[in-house]
């Protein structure tokens, strides 16, 4: 796959799903962003891309080199089934989804990260990360 700037648009959302797994097509958009040529904006690995990666199992400089030799999203899912427990995808996904701020294990960094979280009735952590994608390129087109 080709090195993906997201200077201009964010990485698909975390709800998104590839192969029934959540959080998978936008750990493949950052992913890219970080290979030569791309543009992470601010982004990083670490965090919910980095839980869902541990709870496949997989370690992140593979799959970054399986993401660059890649065609497609697809080509990825199927180095992933190749390597992961395709029966827990269900699961990892639904705990990824129901993470909240009571989860977060370094709130200083979080609080550091998001400020403007303080003082809105968010807690879902998708809920946080879309809002935040929303507010970085608001604006833009």
């Amino acid at each position: 796959m080709e090195p993906l700037d997201l200077k201009g648009r964010p990485p698909r959302g975390p709800r998104e799903k590839l192969d029934g797994l959540t959080m998978l097509p936008r750990t493949i958009d950052k992913l890219r962003a970080s290979l030569p040529g791309g543009n992470l904006n601010g982004y990083r690995i670490a965090g919910m891309s980095a839980r869902l990666l541990a709870g496949l199992g997989v370690e992140e400089d593979a799959i970054r080199a399986a993401v660059a030799a890649a065609p497609d999203d697809d080509a990825v899912a199927a180095w992933l089934r190749e390597r992961a427990d395709t029966t827990q995808y269900a699961v990892l996904s639904e705990q990824l989804e129901r993470r909240g701020l009571a989860d977060v294990a370094d709130m200083k960094l979080f609080r550091a990260t998001y400020p403007w979280v303080e003082g809105t009735p968010l807690d879902n952590l998708f809920d946080i990360l879309e809002e935040d994608d929303r507010r970085t390129y608001a604006g833009r087109s």
